[in-house]
């Protein structure tokens, strides 16, 4: 407890590990709106060692970044420890992430994926705990059992965990099968060992957090969606997206970090505006973007969009579709509710049932139009191309009705020759010919593959003139300290 107490100066409020998503900008931004403790993303220990490149950029950090905890994965303990020891003086503590459910965890062998295998992580956390001269801590996911998950914890602690923080999920609930954190869990622990316990799981705003502690007792509470969607839930506020948003570009001009990480994070803060159908091109736009530039313009619009509505200069009208069901309004940060993994599995097998009904005449199954007529699978992907996109004429998407010149086959429509792809392709092959439209680059090359034919001929040649020069010149040498020596 002196560690949580003295060291971390007791943090309650804390932003969990996240890969793509909790770099330096961003955990900036969340200690503005009051986080107290944050970590770095989870980073490799064998990448970390190996990769300079990679190292350095994993350690950026600064003086308001503080109190930090770089957190690694990895199934080595001597790699581990080397890279611990290399980020050690940038950290106030190393945690070991024993948590991850995700399917590269499990192609790696790391994370909640070596949860079974006791022996080794002992001899990980030791052998960290042993060398190194901050605390390590572990982060972890429940096991079904309540007494497998108290043993699990208290094996870490006596292996020299010094804080451990435990999420209410099993390894198998992620996706749309996440379902709710069990807090029991977290209790039992907290009552079980003698360590600081931090509570992972169902935090979405501060009435959460609070009643989470009273419930667990844990010393602190960790969260990761619910800051990615409401940086400020923390503050117990709902700004508006753009605010948040447009902080932390700011900050990203001074903390560069990916254009993915600015776009993932962008796509969260505006999710619930960018999920009402008039802003679907607005969505498209975003995932286009790729320049700061283009995210704050994107920003700024949505601003502007919204910006009145937000002032009461104008009425909004709360909306509820299947997609949009809020209490405050979509310009507001606030959490995303996933649906219950019963419904998912519902809705899935619903889908199902319908493809099995729908599925007649031999197997093929039927589409119809919007007045009700069956259609092909062809023209029902085309009336939903032209449904994502309501602006682009419908002139641009009818084909040509024109047939190739030799066969059958719809003619290419910029097709020079008048011809089908295939016959195009022939006519090229015979004719040395290229086809822009069809960006078929036969003469192209076979000109580059005879102009490096004939250039390594050239080179094969000098080089054998070369060798020629160089065996005469050597005669001509041992010649004449022959003659000398006579």
């Amino acid at each position: 407890m002196d560690f949580w107490r003295d060291t971390l100066r007791a943090p309650t409020k804390i932003v969990a590990p996240m890969v793509d998503a909790s770099e330096l900008a961003w955990r900036l931004l969340s200690r503005k709106y009051g986080a107290q403790l944050c970590y770095t993303p989870m980073l490799h220990s064998a990448l970390f060692v190996r990769d300079l490149k990679y190292r350095n950029e994993a350690l950026v950090s600064c003086e308001d970044d503080k109190p930090l905890i770089i957190q690694f994965c990895g199934n080595s303990p001597q790699t581990m420890l080397e890279a611990a020891q290399l980020a050690q003086d940038h950290c106030i503590a190393i945690d070991i992430n024993l948590g991850c459910p995700q399917a590269i965890a499990k192609r790696g062998h790391y994370g909640a994926f070596l949860q079974n295998e006791w022996p080794l992580l002992r001899d990980i956390v030791s052998l960290l705990s042993e060398n190194l001269k901050v605390p390590v801590t572990c982060k972890v996911r429940r096991f079904e059992t309540k007494e497998k998950t108290i043993e699990y914890a208290k094996m870490l602690e006596s292996a020299g965990c010094k804080m451990l923080t435990l999420h209410g999920r099993t390894r198998e609930q992620k996706g749309p099968l996440t379902g709710l954190a069990d807090w029991s869990y977290v209790k039992a622990v907290r009552e079980a060992v003698k360590i600081p316990i931090i509570s992972n799981g169902n935090i979405q705003n501060m009435q959460d957090l609070e009643r989470c502690l009273n419930e667990t007792g844990a010393v602190g509470v960790m969260t990761a969606e619910g800051n990615l969607y409401n940086p400020a839930l923390f503050l117990r506020q709902n700004p508006p997206c753009w605010e948040p948003a447009l902080e932390y570009l700011n900050l990203v001009q001074n903390h560069p970090c990916p254009n993915s990480y600015i776009r993932g994070h962008l796509f969260k803060l505006f999710h619930h505006v960018l999920s009402l159908p008039e802003n679907n091109n607005l969505r498209i736009e975003l995932g286009a973007a790729n320049t700061l530039n283009q995210f704050q313009a994107i920003s700024k619009q949505i601003q502007s969009m919204y910006n009145k509505f937000h002032c009461g200069e104008e009425p909004w009208t709360i909306i509820t579709t299947e997609s949009q069901n809020l209490v405050l309004p979509p310009w507001l940060c606030q959490p995303y509710v996933r649906d219950t993994p019963e419904n998912h599995v519902k809705k899935v097998e619903d889908k199902v049932k319908e493809a099995e009904e729908r599925l007649t005449d031999g197997g093929k199954r039927h589409y119809e139009d919007p007045d009700g007529n069956i259609i092909s699978r062809k023209k029902m992907k085309k009336l939903r191309r032209i449904l994502r996109r309501p602006e682009k004429s419908e002139s641009n998407q009818e084909r040509s009705s024109e047939k190739c010149f030799l066969c059958e086959n719809p003619l290419g429509s910029k097709c020079g020759y008048k011809l089908c792809k295939k016959c195009c392709r022939d006519k090229c092959f015979v004719e040395n010919l290229d086809c822009e439209g069809h960006r078929i680059l036969v003469k192209t090359r076979r000109e580059t593959a005879k102009h490096y034919a004939d250039k390594k001929r050239s080179n094969q040649k000098e080089l054998e003139k070369e060798v020629d020069n160089s065996t005469a010149g050597n005669f001509k040498m041992q010649l004449l300290t022959y003659n000398g020596k006579q």
